[in-house]
């Protein structure tokens, strides 16, 4: 039997509440749409960690943050340890990754300096991008792309405005000032295309990544994709007040956060919404693209196609934006898979997290499995009746030097601690209080569960996290 392609979509900073099939009556994602009424869609996907790189490591190597040590900053060495697509690679593969990777620091040069450092992870053909921001300092076949086509001055004038002292609120913020078809997520479009067209064939089964730079801030959609929302369509955010203590880790940001998001009014909430839907739309739009290329040389039979997110947005909820937080804004993604030749349309409930899509990804290649992960194959579910379990409990950690969490999510209960002393910070009960507005991590009738889920389930899963180094 002929084995199956695989193509792995990973886009950034992507909500999982924000698309058309996650019962979202406002968001335009035909495509995605499409997937998940020819797959299996998971809506308890929670990412190893609501941070880019720390994400992206885990995502490579299958191991949690504290086994790998990214809390922040991507270490070098890293990549000589083990990846998932080394050992996809090693199966038979030919192997490759169009985009962001986001695996190394940005800083000056080119990301072709970096070709090598992507052959160590498994990599046969790598074009890589950075994402938008990062543009500004260095360079890739993007900025290459733009520079030919006299577009540059403009991408990065657009950018420098954003990016200052200054920069314009998320409801100020214009369209972007490029071509549509310019744009850096219509670049990597055209990227996977590309590679599509250079690298399928008969004689050996591919393993593409392709990974899209949005719909991560400046959300910058060119201006015809803001004209398909309506700003008063558009559900204002979970409020800032709640009851119970602010964590430590949400003053933090709080405190770094501008004034003026506070007095958000629902007007400038609203049209903040419509220029993150509008950049949800363009990547779905992307996606289609993918999809059409998979079409027009017959592979959709024979390809798995697999969506995902480094992490979430928290798009004004509980007064914050971005992420570098537990709540579920920040921590739950996209989950889909759309197996071969298309099925069933089928949902899940499950607790899983980004390591289970990695192991899922070995399972299909046939690949040998990574040492030491936590991964959990979904195959089984994917080939019978999906159901609502698949393990008691989830990670996700996170690293704002000088201070670690780590959050444990079980079917009920959402529990976050200061990873040094062990101490509870928040304790969230998500059957009766999914909007995470009650903090019941001092409240009396809540201290027997608070100490057995730190005793009996946290404590053991992070049992061999080493903090010599701190």
């Amino acid at each position: 039997m002929t084995r199956p392609n695989i193509v792995f979509i990973f886009s950034d900073q992507q909500r999982a509440d924000t698309m058309g099939y996650a019962g979202d009556e406002v968001a335009i994602t035909p495509h995605l749409d499409r997937l998940a009424l020819e797959g299996s869609v998971f809506t308890r996907c929670l990412a190893s960690s609501p941070v880019c790189m720390t994400t992206r490591a885990s995502v490579m190597s299958g191991l949690q943050v504290h086994q790998h040590g990214v809390w922040a900053f991507a270490d070098p060495g890293i990549r000589l340890g083990q990846s998932h697509v080394r050992n996809i690679q090693a199966a038979g593969y030919r192997t490759g990754v169009v985009g962001k990777t986001h695996l190394w620091r940005h800083g000056d040069g080119h990301a072709r300096d970096h070709l090598e450092e992507m052959a160590d992870w498994g990599f046969d053909d790598a074009r890589e991008t950075t994402g938008p921001s990062e543009s500004v300092n260095t360079d890739s076949i993007y900025t290459d792309y733009l520079a030919e086509k006299g577009l540059l001055a403009t991408h990065r004038n657009y950018l420098n405005l954003y990016l200052n002292s200054q920069r314009p609120l998320p409801w100020e913020l214009p369209s972007s000032q490029l071509p549509t078809e310019a744009h850096l997520d219509m670049f990597i479009a055209s990227l996977a295309e590309d590679w599509l067209h250079d690298n399928a064939s008969e004689s050996q089964p591919f393993y593409l990544q392709v990974n899209f730079g949005g719909p991560h801030d400046p959300w910058d959609s060119p201006p015809e994709y803001r004209r398909m929302y309506n700003a008063d369509d558009m559900v204002p955010s979970i409020g800032a007040e709640q009851s119970g203590p602010v964590s430590p880790l949400v003053a933090l940001l709080k405190e770094h956060a501008p004034a003026k998001l506070y007095q958000m009014s629902r007007a400038e909430n609203q049209v903040m919404k419509v220029n993150y839907y509008a950049k949800v739309t363009l990547i779905d739009d992307c996606v289609g693209r993918v999809i059409e290329a998979l079409e027009s040389k017959g592979l959709m039979s024979n390809t798995w196609i697999v969506f995902s997110a480094d992490h979430g947005e928290m798009l004004g909820d509980h007064g914050l934006l971005a992420k570098k937080n537990f709540y579920e804004g920040a921590v739950n993604v996209p989950c889909l898979f759309r197996p071969p030749g298309g099925g069933d349309s089928r949902q899940s409930r499950a607790l899983m997290s980004h390591l289970d899509i990695v192991a899922t990804l070995i399972d299909i290649a046939g690949a040998a499995e990574l040492k030491k992960s936590d991964g959990r194959v979904l195959r089984p579910m994917l080939k019978g009746g999906l159901q609502d379990t698949h393990q008691p409990a989830v990670l996700s950690e996170l690293g704002l030097p000088p201070s670690v969490y780590t959050m444990l999510r079980t079917d009920r209960y959402k529990l976050s601690i200061d990873t040094r002393s062990r101490a509870a910070i928040d304790l969230y009960d998500m059957q009766e209080d999914p909007d995470e507005l009650h903090n019941l991590v001092n409240e009396s009738d809540y201290q027997l569960i608070k100490s057995d889920l730190i005793e009996n389930m946290l404590n053991p899963m992070i049992s061999d996290l080493d903090t010599s180094a701190w």
